[in-house]
């Protein structure tokens, strides 16, 4: 029997180990998944509970509910990866070996890497919303906020979903309009990126919703610190940003053991090769989802869209060929706006979001880069897609790899656009 290893259930994890349990011959492979509890959440929910949208009972359930029957799940803390001898220790003294190791243990707030973070304004005046803990703490500090400084940060990218400081800003903007607050707060967006995203196209469009919405946008502001006491972020450049309630993604960095196994860069992120998330550095593991540093958005779509690529080349692997599959880094967001609105961004590695329909060219019924009720509508959807659909590895009718179909691609400046 081969042993196939999966550390992490999460949505990367979970989607390998369901999907590779229909696809290995079950009299030739077991399959393992470990994780440190049994709790699953709907991460993208996270963004919805400080408003009230979602209760903390809606966006969690059992791990276990959704590894198939027959796919072993370990529960314990990884304490490293022996990989020359194919060995997963875990911190309670248990071993367990592997034939072929899929790390996906995703990406985690770290507010300790940045001095001042957790000091004595932490879950007071201090609130990251990429965590349970923190988005029902920031839910209660919202309903005693009715005027001052409203200050939505990130520390440094990647971060995990790099849209949703963007769409916190857009609701905790629509939010103070709906409850008569907003001439009474200065809403201040600060990011270390040189615009509101990653990407030309969608950072102006980006950037000009926050322009309307009489947002200020601090950019080039890489933090260094976190004063308490004053209440103030302080870059390295000596520039300082006050606050009354600040909103902030700490830095995202990979699971700790990875860095002590020697698999990880100084993120601890795993190297692999982009398009086939194999390892560089061992022919018998795989990085998926967050836990890789493909140059990617660290997004439940790219992992989805990944693993979809993935199941095909992993067969190939064990069977001695070579991978055929090359995944093309595609991510596809859904951007909440306020209003019941949102936008749909869909890109690549090498193509940005752009305009158009979408998933039916010139039909949709989701429009890319535009404000619809359609695509909130979608957002919320896509929470019974993720528990019912997506995680239990049935097929979704989306090509894994990013088309150009229906997406209107600019020909030159000031010329009309053309739909692809």
């Amino acid at each position: 029997m081969r042993t196939l290893l999966i550390l992490g259930g999460g949505t990367a994890g979970t989607m390998v180990a369901n999907k590779l349990h229909k696809r290995l011959p079950r009299d030739e492979w077991t399959i393992t998944v470990v994780d440190r509890d049994d709790d699953h959440p709907y991460q993208p929910g996270f963004l919805f509970v400080p408003f009230g949208t979602y209760e903390s009972d809606e966006i969690v359930r059992s791990r276990h509910h959704f590894i198939a029957d027959g796919v072993t799940l370990v529960y314990g803390e990884i304490d490293r990866v022996s990989p020359d001898d194919r060995v997963v220790h875990l911190e309670d003294g248990r071993e367990l070996d592997y034939d072929y190791l899929v790390i996906a243990t995703g990406t985690s707030p770290r507010p300790d890497q940045t001095p001042g973070m957790l000091g004595s304004e932490w879950h007071k005046s201090v609130f990251d919303f990429y965590t349970l803990e923190g988005a029902t703490g920031l839910e209660k500090a919202l309903d005693h906020f009715d005027h001052g400084r409203l200050v939505v940060h990130i520390c440094e990218m990647p971060i995990k979903c790099p849209v949703a400081p963007l769409e916190f800003t857009f609701l905790a903007e629509a939010w103070l309009r709906e409850q008569g607050l907003r001439d009474r707060v200065e809403l201040t967006y600060v990011t270390p990126l040189d615009g509101t995203f990653t990407k030309p196209v969608a950072s102006a469009h980006l950037g000009g919703m926050l322009e309307e919405r009489k947002v200020e946008v601090v950019t080039d502001f890489m933090v260094e610190s976190v004063d308490p006491d004053r209440k103030v972020l302080v870059s390295y450049d000596e520039r300082e940003v006050p606050f009354d309630l600040l909103v902030t993604v700490p830095v995202n960095m990979g699971a700790e053991f990875v860095a002590r196994s020697g698999l990880g860069d100084e993120l601890n992120y795993v190297p692999v090769d982009k398009h086939t998330l194999l390892s560089t550095a061992y022919d018998t593991i795989f990085a998926i989802g967050d836990a890789s540093n493909i140059p990617a958005s660290k997004a439940g779509s790219v992992a989805h869209f990944a693993v979809e690529v993935f199941v095909d080349n992993f067969l190939e692997h064990v069977a001695g060929l070579p991978m055929t599959g090359a995944f093309d880094g595609h991510a596809n967001c859904f951007v909440e706006s306020g209003d019941d609105k949102a936008l749909l961004i869909d890109f690549n590695y090498d193509t940005e979001p752009l305009p158009g329909k979408y998933p039916i060219p010139h039909v949709g019924p989701m429009s890319l880069l535009k404000e619809t009720h359609a695509n909130h509508l979608g957002k919320l959807a896509f929470r019974h897609i993720y528990w019912n659909v997506l995680l239990p590895g049935h097929p979704i009718p989306l090509p894994a790899l990013m088309s150009m179909a229906g997406k209107e691609v600019p020909d030159a400046p000031n010329t009309d656009s053309r739909e692809a």
